[in-house]
Protein backbone atom coordinates (compact mmCIF):
# COMPACT_ATOMS: atom_id res chain seq x y z
CA UNK A 1 0.00 0.00 0.00
CA UNK A 2 1.39 3.56 -0.99
CA UNK A 3 1.33 6.35 1.52
CA UNK A 4 -1.26 7.98 -0.45
CA UNK A 5 -3.52 5.25 -0.40
CA UNK A 6 -2.91 4.79 3.30
CA UNK A 7 -3.72 8.33 4.05
CA UNK A 8 -6.75 8.44 2.03
CA UNK A 9 -9.82 7.26 3.86
CA UNK A 10 -12.45 5.41 2.07
CA UNK A 11 -15.53 7.26 0.76
CA UNK A 12 -18.07 5.94 3.29
CA UNK A 13 -15.19 7.30 6.05
CA UNK A 14 -15.51 10.55 4.45
CA UNK A 15 -18.75 10.93 3.67
CA UNK A 16 -18.84 10.36 7.77
CA UNK A 17 -16.22 13.19 8.52
CA UNK A 18 -18.40 15.97 6.31
CA UNK A 19 -21.62 14.60 8.33
CA UNK A 20 -23.09 13.81 4.98
CA UNK A 21 -26.09 11.83 5.75
CA UNK A 22 -25.29 8.36 3.52
CA UNK A 23 -28.90 7.00 1.76
CA UNK A 24 -28.41 3.19 1.42
CA UNK A 25 -31.19 0.92 0.21
CA UNK A 26 -31.54 -0.35 4.09
CA UNK A 27 -32.16 3.36 5.01
CA UNK A 28 -33.62 4.94 1.96
CA UNK A 29 -36.88 4.37 -0.37
CA UNK A 30 -37.46 6.12 -3.86
CA UNK A 31 -40.39 5.89 -5.68
CA UNK A 32 -42.79 7.68 -7.94
CA UNK A 33 -45.45 9.84 -5.86
CA UNK A 34 -48.20 12.54 -7.14
CA UNK A 35 -47.68 14.40 -10.31
CA UNK A 36 -45.00 11.84 -10.99
CA UNK A 37 -42.71 13.78 -8.95
CA UNK A 38 -39.68 12.11 -7.10
CA UNK A 39 -40.60 10.96 -3.57
CA UNK A 40 -37.90 9.17 -1.04
CA UNK A 41 -38.85 8.31 2.51
CA UNK A 42 -35.72 7.69 4.95
CA UNK A 43 -35.76 5.45 7.86
CA UNK A 44 -36.35 7.51 10.90
CA UNK A 45 -36.79 10.76 9.49
CA UNK A 46 -39.14 11.70 7.28
CA UNK A 47 -40.88 11.45 3.74
CA UNK A 48 -39.49 14.20 1.27
CA UNK A 49 -41.80 15.13 -1.94
CA UNK A 50 -40.66 16.56 -4.96
CA UNK A 51 -36.95 15.39 -4.49
CA UNK A 52 -34.70 16.36 -7.14
CA UNK A 53 -31.01 14.50 -8.08
CA UNK A 54 -27.81 16.13 -8.45
CA UNK A 55 -24.71 14.26 -9.45
CA UNK A 56 -21.47 15.59 -7.40
CA UNK A 57 -18.87 14.00 -9.61
CA UNK A 58 -20.68 13.97 -13.20
CA UNK A 59 -17.64 12.70 -14.96
CA UNK A 60 -15.88 10.60 -13.25
CA UNK A 61 -18.28 9.01 -10.98
CA UNK A 62 -21.81 9.17 -12.67
CA UNK A 63 -22.92 6.06 -10.73
CA UNK A 64 -21.52 7.68 -7.15
CA UNK A 65 -22.01 10.30 -5.15
CA UNK A 66 -25.59 11.12 -6.27
CA UNK A 67 -26.97 14.08 -4.18
CA UNK A 68 -30.96 13.83 -3.27
CA UNK A 69 -32.35 17.56 -2.66
CA UNK A 70 -35.77 18.78 -2.16
CA UNK A 71 -36.56 22.47 -1.80
CA UNK A 72 -38.66 23.48 1.79
CA UNK A 73 -41.63 25.28 2.44
CA UNK A 74 -39.40 28.58 2.58
CA UNK A 75 -38.07 27.68 -1.36
CA UNK A 76 -34.48 26.95 0.35
CA UNK A 77 -32.81 23.99 -1.52
CA UNK A 78 -31.95 21.43 1.54
CA UNK A 79 -29.68 18.17 1.04
CA UNK A 80 -31.67 15.08 2.01
CA UNK A 81 -28.47 13.15 1.81
CA UNK A 82 -26.00 11.61 -0.20
CA UNK A 83 -26.47 8.11 -2.35
CA UNK A 84 -22.68 6.29 -2.55
CA UNK A 85 -23.37 4.35 -5.25
CA UNK A 86 -26.38 3.83 -6.98
CA UNK A 87 -25.96 0.57 -8.37
CA UNK A 88 -26.66 -1.27 -4.79
CA UNK A 89 -30.55 0.05 -5.03
CA UNK A 90 -32.82 -1.94 -6.64
CA UNK A 91 -33.21 -1.47 -9.89
CA UNK A 92 -37.09 0.17 -9.53
CA UNK A 93 -35.41 2.78 -7.69
CA UNK A 94 -31.88 3.04 -9.90
CA UNK A 95 -34.03 3.53 -13.03
CA UNK A 96 -36.29 6.31 -11.24
CA UNK A 97 -32.98 8.12 -10.04
CA UNK A 98 -31.43 7.77 -13.39
CA UNK A 99 -34.51 9.59 -15.19
CA UNK A 100 -34.26 12.39 -12.76
CA UNK A 101 -30.69 12.80 -13.48
CA UNK A 102 -31.44 12.71 -17.35
CA UNK A 103 -33.85 15.38 -16.72
CA UNK A 104 -31.39 17.40 -14.81
CA UNK A 105 -28.37 16.49 -17.18
CA UNK A 106 -29.87 16.91 -20.99
CA UNK A 107 -26.93 16.76 -23.09
CA UNK A 108 -25.68 16.31 -26.58
CA UNK A 109 -22.93 13.86 -27.21
CA UNK A 110 -21.04 15.10 -30.51
CA UNK A 111 -19.88 12.38 -32.77
CA UNK A 112 -18.57 14.51 -36.01
CA UNK A 113 -17.69 17.92 -36.37
CA UNK A 114 -18.65 18.72 -39.91
CA UNK A 115 -18.15 22.94 -39.59
CA UNK A 116 -16.56 24.94 -37.01
CA UNK A 117 -16.84 29.39 -38.28
CA UNK A 118 -15.80 31.73 -35.90
CA UNK A 119 -17.46 35.39 -36.54
CA UNK A 120 -17.64 38.39 -34.39
CA UNK A 121 -15.88 36.18 -31.28
CA UNK A 122 -18.89 33.37 -31.47
CA UNK A 123 -18.39 30.03 -33.09
CA UNK A 124 -20.63 28.34 -35.29
CA UNK A 125 -20.68 25.09 -35.12
CA UNK A 126 -22.25 22.46 -36.96
CA UNK A 127 -22.52 18.71 -35.94
CA UNK A 128 -23.47 15.18 -35.64
CA UNK A 129 -24.83 14.35 -31.83
CA UNK A 130 -27.22 11.26 -30.77
CA UNK A 131 -30.36 13.11 -32.10
CA UNK A 132 -28.69 13.65 -35.82
CA UNK A 133 -27.23 17.10 -37.55
CA UNK A 134 -27.77 20.20 -35.07
CA UNK A 135 -26.36 23.62 -35.09
CA UNK A 136 -25.06 25.88 -32.34
CA UNK A 137 -23.26 28.70 -31.54
CA UNK A 138 -20.54 29.10 -28.72
CA UNK A 139 -18.87 32.28 -27.28
CA UNK A 140 -15.25 31.78 -28.62
CA UNK A 141 -14.20 31.63 -24.82
CA UNK A 142 -12.18 29.52 -22.17
CA UNK A 143 -14.95 29.34 -19.88
CA UNK A 144 -17.22 27.98 -22.57
CA UNK A 145 -15.30 24.43 -23.05
CA UNK A 146 -14.05 22.63 -19.85
CA UNK A 147 -11.72 19.17 -19.72
CA UNK A 148 -13.83 15.98 -19.71
CA UNK A 149 -12.38 13.27 -18.65
CA UNK A 150 -9.00 12.51 -19.75
CA UNK A 151 -9.40 13.48 -23.64
CA UNK A 152 -13.19 15.03 -23.87
CA UNK A 153 -14.26 18.73 -23.55
CA UNK A 154 -18.13 19.84 -22.29
CA UNK A 155 -18.64 22.79 -24.40
CA UNK A 156 -21.75 25.50 -23.15
CA UNK A 157 -24.23 26.93 -25.94
CA UNK A 158 -25.08 30.79 -26.13
CA UNK A 159 -27.97 29.32 -24.32
CA UNK A 160 -25.89 27.15 -21.84
CA UNK A 161 -26.41 23.82 -23.64
CA UNK A 162 -24.15 21.06 -22.97
CA UNK A 163 -22.28 19.66 -25.90
CA UNK A 164 -19.93 17.02 -24.91
CA UNK A 165 -17.17 15.35 -26.99
CA UNK A 166 -16.18 12.18 -25.18
CA UNK A 167 -13.07 12.18 -26.54
CA UNK A 168 -10.93 14.52 -28.87
CA UNK A 169 -8.50 12.45 -30.03
CA UNK A 170 -10.86 9.56 -31.51
CA UNK A 171 -12.95 12.05 -33.66
CA UNK A 172 -11.79 11.53 -37.04
CA UNK A 173 -8.55 13.68 -38.46
CA UNK A 174 -10.47 16.35 -40.21
CA UNK A 175 -13.15 16.28 -37.70
CA UNK A 176 -10.06 16.94 -34.86
CA UNK A 177 -8.24 19.64 -36.71
CA UNK A 178 -11.34 21.61 -37.04
CA UNK A 179 -12.36 21.17 -33.50
CA UNK A 180 -8.25 22.04 -32.61
CA UNK A 181 -8.51 24.73 -34.57
CA UNK A 182 -10.54 26.67 -32.26
CA UNK A 183 -11.11 24.74 -28.79
CA UNK A 184 -7.12 24.13 -28.41
CA UNK A 185 -6.80 24.82 -24.35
Amino acid sequence: MTDDAAREPDSGQALLATHVRRLTPDTTHIFEGTFSLLHCAVKDDTLYRGVFTVLLFPVTHPDSFVSLRHTDDKDKVLEIGVIEDLRAFPEDQQKLVRAALSRQYYEQIITRIYTVKCEFGILFFDVETQRGREQFMMPWRIDRAEDYGHNGKVLLDALDNRYIVPDVLALPPADHRRFTSYVYW
